[in-house]
């Protein structure tokens, strides 16, 4: 029993936890930025071959969604960067908290990021038809990335306040 305790002990450490946690906040929210980008690429391609000259404005649309994959790289690295998550000197309290840090943008990320890019591509419509009202359909993507703005908010609190824990 102690041999299987003991096993147990060494892999569910402080740093497992954060190292867990970052890897999460930019693995979720990169996929989701990938998908999200994704479809609206489709949907911006579609309107390029008919129209090249409206690069810029399918550009804008279809970055959008990328964001949030920047927000989980940010909070990753926060976590990576963190005072005693390399060395493994982080407690088992503090690393579960830096997990629970990721959380928001890892899941909010993801979701927000594919419904972004669903929007987008509805917005690449009003390029295709009306590209001067184009800007419509970036407010309506931006409305959605408010939410991820939230969570990286969340995350970012939470992160700061894991050195109280004791």
């Amino acid at each position: 029993m102690n041999a299987v305790t003991g096993f147990l002990s060494s892999i569910f450490t402080g740093q497992t936890f954060a190292l867990l946690g970052a890897a999460l906040a930019i693995a979720l929210a990169g996929t989701g930025s990938a998908k999200g980008v994704g479809i609206a690429g489709e949907a911006g391609a579609g309107v390029l071959s008919e129209n090249p000259d409206r690069f810029g404005r399918v550009l804008l649309l279809q970055a959008l969604p990328g964001t949030q994959g920047i927000y989980g790289l940010l909070v990753s690295f926060l976590i990576l960067f963190a005072d005693g998550v390399i060395p493994g000197t982080v407690s088992l309290a503090q690393g579960i908290g830096y997990f629970c840090s990721a959380l928001p943008i890892a899941i909010a990320g993801y979701f927000s990021a594919i419904a972004q890019g669903r929007v987008s591509a509805a917005g690449m419509g009003i390029v295709a038809a009306k590209p001067e009202e184009s800007m419509k359909g970036v407010i309506a993507a931006g409305l959605v990335e408010t939410y991820a703005v939230l969570a990286l908010l969340i995350s970012v609190l939470i992160f700061f306040n894991v050195p109280n824990i004791l």
